[in-house]
């Protein structure tokens, strides 16, 4: 069978699957409008601190969190991590250094930098693994070092990366690189690891004990230039080729370790063939001051991590909501949660795409934007590059960035993961970088919305219909 027939008839399939898997979807967790913050005997048994040694002892939890206090804020620190606490155990892990890394080009730089100086393991999760251009770079990178006998593992998901020959696959084997494709299209390439709607949204380096990059970047040539001065659209292209506009996040210290361990519970569950290189000591103990948390989420688990903390994050909001989103298609009550922050006087400020690689889901998006409008959220959409980030900064102290975006399939359907660091050192940095892609964007009016003609109202209309096959 010619390999572009088969691609038809998989996406094809794939249509018809997700429908027919719509009906057995789980649901999203309750909102409590009010999150519980936990009381201090609360706090002592469900907030657990690892450093570079393990486990801290319980009466230093106490001075770990006061040192991020001491960057400001203390008293916005404390309350996001009672309420964080108040819906469930929190682990965190101290002594990091992050780096937050803008665009395709300075994050593949710091990438291929990481991989080059691997010595012994090198762990690779992607939604999209391509063979063109920047993309190609990374695996040629990746044969080498197996090449030099570093131990070299990569999760690619088999639908966003249907269009890249599975040529390109068996050559990375063949160098020795070990792969595995996340639930196949073809039942019969893996029986018992085919769920056709569960898709592996993740993106996660980690390079020995060393580094980890986690955020919206895929292994695809369309990072291959920045957003703030994207090229000319190639060969008289589509500009949405061109200038995406997406985070990253550096991380060296001990959630290394939590972050490769997240890659080895993915591939065990997914019953991928190899053995993993084992963990090694990281040459710098304790490379940085910074806290961080990790959330991870699958359609398997009892409630999805990533929504739920997100959710009590915007309802415990004091002072702001700065949300820079790709996909926007948040449901009823992502919109309250906003709409009631925003209420209580706290400045609720989303960054949205102006364009996009799936229209509907932009016109869905959209389709919130007088409800939002209404009760006081500013809205900015960002036309002159394809926006791709998924961070989110609260108060000023409470930052994320990772895979997520806020619409049904990620927080239903998909495995995504997440990083959250406390404190305000990071969140002025991302504070900074919001207002930097703030300058670049429009702001929406109220009442030029109002006036948005029918055509544009229609397609919102069926945006909103196709909301959780989006």
């Amino acid at each position: 069978m010619p390999a572009w027939v088969a691609r038809r008839l998989a996406t094809a399939w794939l249509s018809v699957a997700l429908l027919a898997a719509l009906a057995g979807c789980a649901g999203l967790p309750e909102r409590d409008p009010a999150p519980r913050a936990a009381s201090r005997g609360e706090m002592r048994e469900r907030v657990t601190v690892r450093g570079e040694q393990g486990k801290v002892e319980p009466r230093s939890v106490r001075r770990v969190l006061a040192e991020v206090g001491a960057e400001g804020r203390a008293e916005l620190v404390a309350h996001h991590l009672r309420v964080m606490a108040g819906s469930g155990d929190v682990d965190l892990y101290r002594g990091n250094a992050v780096r937050l890394l803008v665009d395709g080009p300075v994050a593949f730089d710091a990438m291929k930098r990481a991989i080059s100086a691997a010595r012994h393991r090198i762990l690779l999760e992607s939604y999209i693994v391509e063979d063109q251009g920047v993309a190609a770079e990374i695996g040629a990178l990746l044969e080498r070092k197996a090449g030099e006998g570093v131990s070299v593992a990569l999760i690619y998901d088999s639908v966003g990366s249907m269009r890249t020959p599975p040529e390109y696959f068996a050559s990375l084997e063949k160098s020795g690189v070990i792969t595995c494709a996340f639930n196949p299209v073809n039942p019969l390439r893996r029986p018992g690891y085919w769920g056709i709607n569960h898709r592996d949204h993740r993106k996660l380096l980690v390079v020995d004990n060393e580094v980890a990059f986690t955020g919206g970047i895929n292994i695809s040539q369309v990072y291959s230039s920045g957003s703030f001065r994207p090229r000319p659209p190639t060969d008289g292209g589509d500009a949405v080729l061109d200038g995406w506009r997406d985070t990253q996040i550096e991380l060296r210290g001990p959630v290394v370790g939590a972050l490769a361990v997240s890659f080895g519970e993915m591939w065990g569950r997914q019953g991928c063939r190899g053995e993993l290189g084992g963990a090694y000591p990281a040459s710098v103990a304790q490379p940085g001051e910074r806290v961080v948390k990790v959330l991870t989420s699958d359609p398997g688990d009892p409630e999805n991590r990533i929504y739920r903390v997100l959710l009590s994050a915007i309802d415990a909001a004091r002072v702001s909501v700065h949300v820079t989103m790709a996909y926007f298609v948040p449901g009823a009550d992502m919109i309250q949660a906003l709409c009631d922050a925003a209420g209580r006087g706290v400045h609720v400020s989303l960054l949205l795409p102006g364009r996009s690689d799936f229209a509907l889901v932009l016109h869905g998006g959209r389709s919130y934007y007088s409800q939002l409008l209404a009760c006081g959220v500013e809205i900015h959409e960002m036309a002159h590059a394809l926006l791709h980030a998924k961070t989110a900064v609260i108060d000023g102290v409470l930052s994320t960035v990772g895979s997520s975006n806020m619409d049904w399939r990620s927080f239903v359907m998909n495995s995504e993961i997440n990083v959250i660091v406390l404190g305000a050192e990071l969140g002025a940095e991302m504070e900074a970088l919001f207002e930097k892609d703030l300058a670049t964007a429009r702001r929406i009016d109220p009442q030029e919305w109002e006036r948005r003609g029918a055509w544009q109202r229609l397609m919102e209309a069926i945006g909103r219909m196709a909301e959780r096959l989006l």
